[in-house]
């Protein structure tokens, strides 16, 4: 379908958030969607949760795809674009929240920018996923050099229009901080990505351990630059003085 927009959730061990994040996407003021759940092998309750869920809802536009075993989210991920039968595609973290209105309005400035990449802005939210008033806002664009510097993308609030971007090169590279990778490839690429500076989404930090690991973060961003970008130690230190400047300003 033209309008159809494809949501991908990987989904593992969110017995506790997956239902809040379930009513969210039932709630979008665009009907126009599909929600692929990848569920990737959850040692928790998050499988009753879901078929509960789906006892209770009946739903078509909800699909459950069961990987064979637990790859990680970017294998998740990638099972998920290969079943989506949208236009376009957007992540959704199995844990964060969408504002009513954050398809539609996306959707919307997609088109009006004639765009393949957009991006809006964001809210961090505590466990109960109320929003904690620490919005980020995003630029109106960004280039594969302005982002090197400036990691503002949220996975959860990025739109793709595969019209406009060959779904190939929407494959997330198998590695620490596969979002960002991909950001970075298709940047390099020649798109730019279109900024919609609104809060629309709201971004649970309880319990993603590897951003909450400072130095395993700072790790994976300086691996990112050297292995996956083939910068060289100047240009990775030059970059990576700029992000962490920025890093340490959404969180404050």
């Amino acid at each position: 379908m033209d309008e159809l927009v494809s949501i991908i959730v990987p989904v593992y061990n969110v017995e506790k958030y997956i239902t809040e994040t379930l009513d969210c996407v039932e709630a979008q003021t665009c009907p126009h969607w599909e929600l692929l759940l990848v569920e990737d092998g959850s040692g928790d309750g998050t499988v009753e949760k879901i078929r509960d869920y789906l006892e209770q809802r009946k739903d078509p536009r909800i699909r459950v795809i069961h990987q064979p075993s637990n790859g990680g989210a970017a294998r998740a991920r990638n099972r998920g674009l290969q079943e989506a039968k949208g236009r376009y595609i957007a992540y959704l973290d199995a844990d964060d929240l969408w504002m009513p209105e954050k398809l539609e309005r996306e959707l919307a400035f997609l088109k009006e920018k004639n765009a393949a990449f957009a991006f809006t802005g964001y809210e961090f939210a505590d466990e109960n996923g109320r929003g904690t008033g620490k919005v980020v806002h995003v630029p109106e664009t960004l280039s594969y050099r302005q982002a090197l510097s400036n990691t503002t993308i949220f996975t959860t609030t990025v739109m793709f229009d595969t019209e406009k971007i060959d779904r190939k090169l929407l494959e997330m590279p198998v590695m620490k901080s596969e979002d960002t990778a991909l950001w970075f490839r298709v940047l390099r690429s020649g798109y730019t990505a279109y900024g919609l500076d609104e809060n629309l989404v709201r971004y649970r930090r309880a319990g993603k351990s590897l951003s909450s690991n400072k130095l395993e973060a700072l790790r994976r961003i300086w691996n990112l630059y050297r292995r996956a970008e083939g910068l060289n130690p100047v240009r990775s230190a030059y970059h990576f003085f700029f992000w962490a400047i920025r890093a340490v300003k959404r969180r404050v």
